[in-house]
């Protein structure tokens, strides 16, 4: 089971959430949720949220310690494996998926022994279609895009870069079907400022295009940009595929 974990932010009942989730397990989920159906959690009761109800900084290694024993647990009484954790409202809610819970809560009690001063409730059901991971852990598509948008911005920052000048940015698409809506999608990027550069295809064949603009690739920027472009795109039958761009220092 391979361990690859992502963290991205998204609102949960209009509240802002921290989302940290093992994305490598998702190749997997089909082969493996019948071997663990069930869906467990333990929420904490965080004693000193900051404003936004989130995991504060004078907080943070307790609840790091707090998680590590968990996990530490799960191992020694290999009941099931961790997926993610979730932080908002004053709450972390840590997530597993178990093979059996006749020894859950001798995995409870050894875990939070040291954490009596904290509130915590547990507790478990069947998920053996994994709905609780597919549709509150893993990203949508606008939040997967978000994603990649920042980890490009991290990495550009890193080489200096000056992410609120302008420059061309190019983006990809590529069609879902057919290519039947294609005209009237040349025309409403074009009414919205892009240049259409080339046809495209990619390794199984599925035609698109390339396309730029100027625009600014700063986080919020880029953010707003492609989300536009993901909900453009899908109104003609195509999906959206991501955006390069130069490196450009002031």
């Amino acid at each position: 089971m391979q361990e690859y974990w992502e963290l991205y932010m998204k609102s949960i009942d209009g509240k802002p959430a921290s989302v940290l989730f093992n994305a490598g397990i998702s190749m997997e989920v089909e082969a493996i949720r019948y071997i663990y159906p069930i869906i467990a959690f333990v929420k904490v009761k965080l004693k000193e949220p900051n404003e936004r109800g989130m995991l504060s900084t004078s907080e943070e290694p307790e609840i790091a310690y707090l998680e590590d024993k968990l996990e530490a647990s799960l191992i020694k009484f290999r009941i099931g494996k961790y997926v993610g954790r979730v932080i908002s409202d004053g709450y972390v809610t840590f997530l597993y998926y178990l093979q059996f819970t006749y020894n859950w809560q001798d995995f409870l009690n050894f875990s939070l022994d040291e954490f009596g001063s904290y509130e915590i409730s547990s507790g478990y059901q069947d998920d053996e279609a994994w709905a609780y991971y597919k549709n509150l852990l893993y990203p949508t598509a606008k939040e997967w895009q978000i994603i990649q948008n920042h980890k490009a911005c991290d990495a550009m920052r890193l080489k200096e870069d000056n992410l609120h000048l302008p420059r061309a940015i190019e983006h990809k698409l590529f069609f879902s079907e057919n290519e039947a809506q294609k005209d009237a999608l040349v025309a409403k990027l074009e009414a919205e400022g892009f240049r259409v550069q080339n046809e495209i295809e990619n390794e199984d064949g599925i035609k698109g295009l390339s396309f730029y603009r100027i625009d600014k690739p700063f986080y919020h920027d880029i953010d707003a940009l492609t989300l536009t472009l993901i909900d453009l795109l899908e109104a003609h039958g195509a999906s959206y595929d991501g955006w390069e761009t130069s490196i450009v220092k002031s």
